[in-house]
């Protein structure tokens, strides 16, 4: 009997320390959606990106994707996001798709721009670009190098 109840203090305090984990975890984590206003960015690919993805200004977390849909008229990626209401964004501002590391995930970069106006809330970012793609730049400097060469050995 005492070996059941020893077993049983044991189980009880290992739940109680991954009780303790989780709720650190969610309390210091930084990955609840921004309250503030929405503005809309249009791309030509979001690859990569996704709902609840950062949106970073000069590297600080200051707004959220909340949607991404597609524009049936002109097939470009509209995205939504909110940004922090003590962040005003410069009409001029650009958005980039790009990627935390080498390996990392896709967060959306805010460039701000020198406009004396704001961007108001539900307004859109104008200046986009949309991420690279590893495999299209791998493409590009295998496929290019070769033609670069062919060309340079052709010329008298």
């Amino acid at each position: 009997m005492n070996g059941n109840l020893f077993e049983a203090l044991i189980g009880a305090l290992v739940l109680l320390v991954a009780g303790f984990f989780l709720v650190f975890a969610f309390t210091t984590a930084d990955i609840g959606a921004v309250q503030g206003y929405e503005v809309v960015a249009k791309f030509d690919r979001v690859d990569g990106l996704n709902i609840g993805s950062d949106v970073r200004l000069s590297g600080i977390k200051v707004g959220t994707v909340v949607s991404q849909d597609l524009d049936r008229e002109t097939f470009l990626a509209v995205v939504r996001m909110t940004i922090e209401s003590d962040v005003r964004l410069p009409k001029d501002s650009s958005a980039q798709i790009v990627t935390d590391g080498l390996l990392g995930g896709k967060f959306m970069a805010i460039v701000p721009g020198g406009d004396p106006d704001y961007i108001e809330p539900g307004g859109e970012i104008t200046f986009t670009q949309g991420p690279l793609i590893l495999e299209n730049l791998i493409g590009q400097f295998v496929f290019g190098a070769g033609d670069n060469s062919s060309d340079e050995a052709a010329a008298p």
